[in-house]
């Protein structure tokens, strides 16, 4: 199969190189020609331009298009409408708002996928895990890149119609932050409890038969192990949230509780407003657990 990705940061660039690696056709573009040149050196073609990707990949168009959420997506999708039809696939793998996939499947000709991704930079080598929404002969006639790209067949899912693999991967995110915040709640009582504890040692122990045990733990135990049991410098400061933010509006609309949801978003912001140092465990502790599935920067404070 030939693909076509516009937008080559972390999570582009490792859409191009699992379906490579796969065995399939890349055609890339993105505005940084860098990020361009290194996609080609790995076996990928080179575009100059979205309208030169698109006259690159010939009838019956795939493109999957990895940039940020909101107006880059409506800008890369502006300029391709003219070279698409009702017969070519666009899979939107950002982070976008299921209402804006709505409406840009209502308002385009073109196949439109909006897919969920989870995995993150760091779950680059296993694959990711991807939720789909939007027409199913499209979803269908995609299979073979999502099996590349995700951890394989098991990975990746059609969710149901347009809007509906962001509207998953909406409230994945939610989940996400309530787990976050359970981690660094349990790990802070053990930080100030009654024995001097090594951190790294309680996840790893966990990690192996715990009920509790996770991928997010795993990465708890990274993160005592790199930063130490009082996690060093790390700052109580939790960035993000326009995901989980959706997710409890939404919630709120349907009348469905969320409160473990909710109280871990007010964490986030109330870390925000507040200069202590060092901070609250919990929180600096899902500062660092950010940058270890998805590589995001980690807030620090004046040692």
């Amino acid at each position: 199969m030939e693909l076509g990705v516009i937008g080559l940061g972390r999570m582009g660039r490792i859409v191009v190189d699992r379906v490579l690696d796969a065995g399939h056709d890349v055609t890339a573009f993105d505005v940084d020609e860098e990020a361009v040149g290194d996609a080609a050196d790995a076996g990928a073609t080179p575009a100059d331009s979205i309208p030169d990707l698109a006259v690159q990949l010939g009838a019956d168009k795939r493109v999957w298009v990895m940039v940020p959420a909101g107006d880059p997506v409506d800008a890369a999708l502006d300029e391709l409408a003219p070279h698409l039809d009702g017969d070519d696939v666009v899979v939107d793998g950002g982070n976008s708002k299921f209402t804006d996939s709505v409406r840009r499947a209502e308002t385009t000709d073109v196949a439109y996928l909006d897919c969920g991704t989870s995995g993150g930079p760091a779950g680059a080598a296993l694959g990711f895990s991807l939720m789909v929404g939007g027409p199913e002969w499209a979803y269908e006639e995609l299979v073979p890149v999502f099996d590349a790209v995700a951890t394989g067949p098991d990975g990746h899912d059609r969710m149901g119609p347009a809007g509906s693999g962001h509207y998953v991967k909406m409230i994945h995110n939610g989940v996400e932050y309530a787990l976050m915040q359970a981690y660094g709640e349990g790990f802070e009582l053990l930080a100030n409890g009654r024995y001097d504890l090594d951190l790294e040692a309680v996840a790893r122990t966990w990690n192996n038969g715990a009920v509790i045990r996770s991928w997010l733990l795993e990465l708890c135990e990274e993160a005592f192990r790199e930063e130490g049991s009082d996690l060093g410098t790390v700052a109580d400061h939790v960035a993000g949230g326009s995901t989980g933010t959706w997710t409890v509006q939404e919630a709120l609309e349907q009348e469905v509780s969320v409160p473990l949801i909710y109280q871990a978003l007010a964490e986030r912001f109330d870390s925000r407003a507040t200069d202590a140092e060092p901070g609250r465990f919990s929180r600096r502790l899902a500062n660092r657990l950010r940058y270890g599935f998805g590589r995001h920067e980690v807030a620090r404070h004046d040692e």
